[in-house]
């Protein structure tokens, strides 16, 4: 993984102004070529000392090699940053946060979150062999609309071969547990084909995996979550293709296109643990009722980017995307109704249905007479509808939410002292409605009648920052930037048990605003490279996930989060060898009892553990080597239930690569001690309840060769 102080033209969104640093943790990766590595979610092409931005880049060898330890992209990004919490190692990334808020996915500038009704499923929308690099932008910021509170996790997928002819990669993979038990075994297989003919260009893949049951460090069968879904006993699939065309005049046309299932075989069900003793949950086979939890999402979109318009560079984007989430059932309070089921042991299950269109436009120039200022001027539309039915008995619990979003943005940017110093800011303006029919609550909620409406908010959100550069490779910078989301409207309409609800009396749509204050240092010169941030961000009007009988439901209350940074990374005198490291430390705190005080502790469904990271990289001619350990650090809540209270555990995890003229064969070990532990979520979320106390994976081997012809 690179550090980067990134210049790029993006495919669609404005840059807001915030302090940039790019984390280094990946000593090996750094771009000794002095090529511009271009950062598409920062949408400018202003060169890195001139981009305000806390970036990570995980470049394509690092990526497709940390999801050979870790399973998918989201657990790779989870396992690469100190600042992203650590996954629930489920479907569901539901809790998982970025500085202790949410992180907005994308694919290519296109957002995968839906904050209206959040599945949580965003983070499983695309194979990882489909992408090239993941770039991560931190804190709270306006960069790609509604949804980034935490930062931005963007999926850049991959490209046609650079010159004429054929290119083919492949990919074969096995995955054994610990103790090579058959049921455990799990497979993927991947082929990309790349074409080029001149100004033509062309990509079409597919990839194919099966995953088996998971066993933890004791070798018992890890419990399943049979309500929200799971990656273990798992088949997944998808397809893939992008078209290029270079025009005469400079301009690139390009259409991509994906299509992503996965979907649990239901081969197990839980098998309660008991906290009281440690004993986590497992899993025995049998019979799930209902329809297997899955996750399906297909996106298409084109884009038009001319560099050379009138002096400054045009970039056009079109997209659609649809996604449909289906979780596992039961016999639950909330889904029970007399009229249909008079026993009340009424079996159902829920699924999320959303469709989002969406358009973007940005001109970016230098003004004529005034080089040394460059200004960005766009606008981005983004319609989103979603909805929740029950799946067994065809009842609707959210009823379909229309969101609309217009937004049209300017940002500046401007060089004094010969770029010594740099000076950044911009608005953006948000205009939000919400449009809801009529609909009936649940029998639960008391079969209420709710009429429909059309909410609605304007907001305008703003963002400033300074750099300066006293000498070659020494950077201060200081920063604002604020960026908003909507609370899961669909969690607020569901629960309504009032009667004479009128939506647009009822509903808040006031925006969750956050800000992200920074101010850091870094150092990149010569063999090291070492940087330092330290960020504070509020929400007035935050939104909080909080228990209530057998479901998450939303609270607005005010958050205040603080978190310090850090990262180290050294290329040692010994060729090919090199060091790295990074550390996070993160509070939150919130007014739950509403008495103006801000002094509750985040709990773990809404902040994640502090945490250090540490690695080791070796490469000579055709080997590679790489060793990486995560330490989880304890964290004690100020709750009155010291159940709560995570006790942290440390993964160790190896990689060993050979390449060779057939391609490159690879061995992977994740948590390399065995080591048992109880996941982070399970630890300190509905810590009463024995079924969803899940322990971690055990010690995993993963075989697998790429070749690239």
């Amino acid at each position: 993984m690179y550090r980067y102080l990134a210049s790029a033209f993006a495919v669609i969104f404005v840059s807001p102004a915030m302090a940039q640093t790019v984390h280094q943790t990946e000593a090996d990766e750094m771009d000794q070529s002095g090529d511009v590595i271009v950062v598409t979610a920062a949408r400018t092409q202003l060169p890195a000392s001139a981009l305000p931005l806390t970036v990570d880049v995980i470049d394509s060898e690092s990526l497709q090699r940390q999801a050979q330890i870790s399973g998918s992209t989201v657990d790779a990004v989870s396992a690469l940053l100190p600042s992203f919490s650590p996954t629930r190692e489920k479907l569901s990334g539901a809790g998982e946060s970025l500085r202790g808020r949410s992180p907005l996915y994308a694919i290519n500038g296109i957002p995968q979150s839906t904050p209206v009704r959040d599945g949580s499923r965003d983070g499983y929308t695309i194979d990882p062999f489909f992408i090239d690099r993941v770039e991560v932008i931190y804190g709270s910021n306006a960069l790609q609309g509604v949804g980034a509170t935490g930062g931005v996790v963007n999926q850049v997928t991959v490209g046609a071969p650079s010159e004429d002819g054929i290119a083919v990669r492949a990919l074969a993979q096995l995955t054994l547990p610990d103790g090579f038990d058959g049921e455990g075994i799990g497979a993927k297989s991947g082929g990309l084909l790349g074409y080029r003919d001149g100004p033509l260009d062309a990509s079409f893949g597919a990839t194919l995996e099966r995953r088996g049951a998971f066993f933890d460090g004791a070798g018992n069968r890890i419990g399943v979550d049979g309500t929200q879904g799971e990656i273990q006993d798992s088949d997944s699939w998808s397809v893939f293709a992008r078209l290029g065309y270079d025009l005469a005049s400079g301009a690139r046309f390009e259409v991509v296109a994906n299509r992503f299932e996965l979907e649990g075989n239901a081969n197990y069900v839980i098998v309660p643990g008991d906290r009281a003793t440690g004993v986590p949950s497992t899993s025995v086979r049998g019979v799930t009722p209902g329809d297997p939890p899955s996750n399906t999402a297909e996106l298409l979109s084109a884009s038009l980017v001319d560099p050379e318009l009138g002096g400054g560079t045009l970039i056009l984007q079109g997209f659609y995307s649809r996604t449909n989430d289906v979780f596992g059932g039961g016999v639950f309070g909330t889904f029970q109704d007399p009229a249909i089921d008079p026993s009340r042991t009424l079996f159902d299950q829920s699924a999320n249905q959303s469709r989002k269109l969406g358009g973007k436009v940005s001109y970016e120039r230098a003004i004529p007479g005034l080089e040394d200022l460059v200004l960005t001027a766009g606008f981005d539309a983004l319609f989103d509808q979603t909805e929740q039915s029950l799946v067994q008995t065809g009842r609707v619990w959210v009823p379909q939410s229309d969101f609309r979003s217009l937004a049209p943005f300017l940002q500046s940017n401007l060089a004094l002292a010969d770029g010594v110093v740099r000076v950044a800011g911009g608005l953006r303006y948000e205009n939000v409605q919400l449009s809801i029919d009529d609909f009936q609550t649940l029998a639960s909620y008391g079969s209420v009648q709710v009429e429909g409406g059309s909410p609605s908010f304007k907001d305008l959100l703003w963002n400033a920052g300074v750099i300066v550069e006293p000498v070659d490779g020494l950077r201060a910078y200081g920063s604002y930037a604020e960026g908003f989301t909507i609370a899961d409207v669909g969690r607020i309409l569901r629960g309504i048990t009032q009667t004479g609800v009128d939506v647009d009396d009822f509903l808040s749509l006031e925006p969750v605003v956050s800000n992200n204050r920074e101010l850091g240092l870094e150092w990149d010169r010569g063999p090291l490279k070492a940087s330092a941030s330290y960020f504070w961000s509020s929400s007035d009007f935050g939104s909080l996930l909080v228990l209530r009988n057998d479901v998450f439901e939303v609270e607005r209350q005010p958050i205040e989060i603080e978190g310090f940074e850090a990262s180290l990374a050294w290329r040692t005198p010994l060729p090919g060898l090199s060091f790295s490291g990074g550390y996070a430390n993160l509070s939150g705190r919130t007014d739950s009892d509403s008495d103006g005080i801000v002094d509750e502790d985040l709990d773990g469904a809404n902040i994640s553990p502090d945490r250090i990271n540490l690695a080791a990289d070796y490469s000579s001619g055709p080997l590679s080597l790489r060793t990486q350990a995560r330490f989880y650090l304890p964290r004690e809540f100020n709750d009155v239930a010291s159940a709560t209270d995570f006790e942290g555990y440390t993964l160790l995890d190896a990689f060993l690569a050979y390449r060779s003229d057939i391609g490159e064969f690879a061995l992977a070990a994740s948590n390399l001690t065995d080591e048992l532990y109880v996941t982070y979520d399970s630890d300190t979320v509905r810590v009463a309840d024995n079924s969803r106390f899940y322990s971690g994976r055990g010690r995993t081997f993963t075989l697998s060769w790429r070749g690239a012809f």
